[in-house]
């Protein structure tokens, strides 16, 4: 009898498992089908507001074919995520229409921009599968990242205090800090995952302290924010060293109070955080039309293209989010909140289930990085912090930080992918040895 029980529940695993599946297919294509609904109707709205029609905007009808190409195509093609490929497809064209809405030239521009991001994705998340011995690589990525890194000190273009653009001709404007985000990454997941304890974490430290210290040249404090607190915490998780991280966390605040003082431009933005209307005309400008904006939008916005966000010189980058309140709401901006808790809640969960301990910092890596950096914009844009002149993940018009961040989410899928893999080889093994005599 128990030999028969034992037969007939093997008998019934498989049908679960399809059952489970085919669930899975039928929550991703109505998910799917409801992202394309969105855009499409969205779209439609945008050539229609015109009199006579903005024929430009029936470009915008490739969102939702790309949308579909990127969960049914691309995400089956490189065993990715299907859910994190639907959240950052649907907040990718979520900023197109948004941005079309307010200037059509660089609404089409940040499309294009998406499609160049999603090769990057694509060759990020194909390199984690491919790729199986990372160090050799990461000492060509250090040598490259502080390159890169130095670049605009020698040649760069200062922006609102910071030095940290360069032109490229014919090209146009590139920040150096955004690619070399994906190499940090790579580089402290491969030498945090040493069995050699701080020595063999000590590359990817002195890789960090000097992008770090190139930063700060640069004027960057925002990107060396993000640099400084992803390598605390992937340092947190993969030494359990309390003492030490705490040691870098007031390290961190010493270094804080230091810019403060160096700094003019830092200066201002803790002065327009504390009373943005002391000087509303002027410093605060931008931050009072910001939550003007926001407060305009009430809970269920002005509609798409509508309102005054265009007094806020940096609508289309920093203050994004203000932008989206005003035309579609607090509520919907809330749903969008949620959606970025959702990818990095994703992302832990990748981390938590990698076999391998280079796999779960990496993906523990990337899920810091576009939790802080939505977090950090977000809450200089709302008042919660003093801004820092970064950009929101995936919404904010910005070629380099653009495609930066959907590179960083194929280190994330490719992590996926693996672990989806060492998942079917596992459950193989396992029917080879029931069908063992």
């Amino acid at each position: 009898m128990a030999r028969r029980g034992r037969r007939h529940s093997r008998e019934e695993e498989p049908v679960k498992k399809k059952k489970k599946r085919a669930g899975r297919r039928n929550a991703t294509r109505m998910t799917l089908s409801a992202i394309m609904l969105f855009e499409g109707t969205a779209c439609l709205l945008l050539v229609l507001r015109g009199n006579p029609f903005d024929w430009t905007a029936i470009m915008l009808g490739l969102l939702p074919l790309m949308a579909w190409v990127s969960v049914l195509f691309l995400a089956k093609r490189l065993k990715a995520d299907a859910m994190l490929v639907m959240l950052m497809s649907f907040l990718c064209g979520l900023g197109v229409i948004l941005l079309y809405g307010l200037s059509p030239e660089r609404g089409l521009r940040h499309m294009w921009i998406v499609l160049g991001g999603m090769l990057m994705f694509s060759v990020c998340a194909m390199a984690i599968r491919v790729m199986k011995d990372w160090r050799g690589i990461c000492w060509f990525l250090i040598v490259a990242g502080v390159a890169l890194l130095l670049l605009p000190v020698a040649i760069g273009q200062e922006t609102f205090g910071a030095k940290n653009w360069i032109i490229i001709p014919l090209i146009g404007s590139f920040q150096p800090s955004e690619l070399v985000k994906i190499f940090l990454l790579l580089i402290l997941a491969q030498f945090f995952s040493s069995l050699r304890g701080i020595k063999g974490m000590l590359p990817g430290l002195l890789f960090a302290v000097a992008c770090l210290a190139t930063l700060m040249l640069q004027k960057d404090l925002g990107t060396a924010l993000m640099y400084y607190l992803v390598t605390l915490l992937m340092y947190w998780a993969a030494s359990s060293n309390l003492p030490l991280t705490l040691l870098g966390g007031v390290g961190g605040v010493g270094a804080a109070i230091m810019g403060y003082q160096m700094f003019a431009h830092v200066k201002t933005r803790v002065a327009i955080w504390r009373n943005p209307w002391s000087d509303a005309l002027g410093t605060g400008y931008q931050l009072v039309q910001a939550l003007t904006a926001i407060g305009s939008g009430g809970l269920f916005g002005l509609g798409l293209g509508m309102g005054k966000s265009r007094a806020i010189p940096a609508y289309s980058t920093d203050f994004i989010f203000a932008v989206l309140c005003e035309q579609l709401g607090i509520l919907f901006g809330l749903c969008v909140v949620g959606l970025y808790v959702i990818i990095v809640m994703r992302g832990l969960a990748i981390s938590l289930q990698a076999r391998t301990s280079f796999h779960s910092l990496l993906a523990l890596g990337c899920s810091l990085l576009i939790g802080l950096q939505t977090f950090v914009i977000i809450g200089g844009v709302i008042k919660l912090i003093p801004l820092t002149g970064i950009t929101l993940p995936f919404l904010s018009y910005g070629g380099t930080s653009l495609v930066s961040c959907m590179g960083i989410m194929g280190l994330l899928c490719g992590v996926a992918a693996q672990n989806a893999e060492d998942r079917e080889a596992d459950e193989r093994m396992a029917e080879e040895r029931e069908a063992l005599p």
